[in-house]
């Protein structure tokens, strides 16, 4: 009988946890849509130690942007890798930048490859760009024009994201930009 009773307590600890989890994730979010990023960080710190993925991800922008806390690559990588591991596609994005940029850890074309798939898996269009693009530059992966042009297109076409991904194509093209001109040629647009 004790040892039920004990089980119960644990689980109802534990979804008390998540909840509270949950609540610190909200409340630090709403701060950190309205630009209030001091009071957004701890809140979401607080959730991200319980490990709640978005709020794993959001820690990891705050100390990438410097937002309610001084800029921390190596924190950034860190808390984004927490919640890629949970399958959060913005952190697995993230997480792939930050392998391909050797932002926070030592630059790895393919780890960046890895983590773009897997968020692209999820229909991300950042990562459906980024994978699109290792494809057509053969960084990381060998070079493959076909599998290039159907991420591209993807990223373009996603509901998610993809107008905006197309407005800076153009505007990079317009620019000058040779990348993004052959780009926008391979898809057609």
């Amino acid at each position: 009988m004790k040892r039920l009773l004990f089980m119960l307590m644990a689980l109802i600890s534990l979804t008390a946890s998540a909840q509270s989890a949950d609540r610190l994730y909200e409340e630090g979010k709403k701060l950190y849509d309205a630009k209030n990023y001091t009071e957004a960080f701890p809140k979401l710190k607080a959730a991200a130690e319980k490990g709640h993925k978005k709020a794993q991800y959001r820690l990891g922008r705050c100390y990438e942007k410097g937002r309610g806390t001084s800029e921390n690559e190596q924190l950034a990588f860190q808390w984004y890798e927490k919640s890629a591991k949970q399958g959060y596609a913005k952190a697995q994005y993230e997480l792939g930048d930050c392998y391909k940029d050797g932002e926070g850890v030592a630059k790895d074309r393919k780890k960046a490859v890895e983590w773009f798939k897997k968020a692209a898996a999820q229909e991300n269009a950042d990562a459906e760009y980024a994978l699109g693009k290792a494809y057509l530059k053969g960084k990381g992966i060998a070079a493959d024009k076909a599998q290039a042009k159907k991420w591209l297109k993807r990223a373009v076409s996603n509901e998610n994201g993809g107008k905006e991904i197309l407005a800076e194509l153009r505007k990079e093209a317009a620019e000058g930009d040779e990348d993004a001109k052959a780009i926008l040629a391979l898809i057609g647009k």
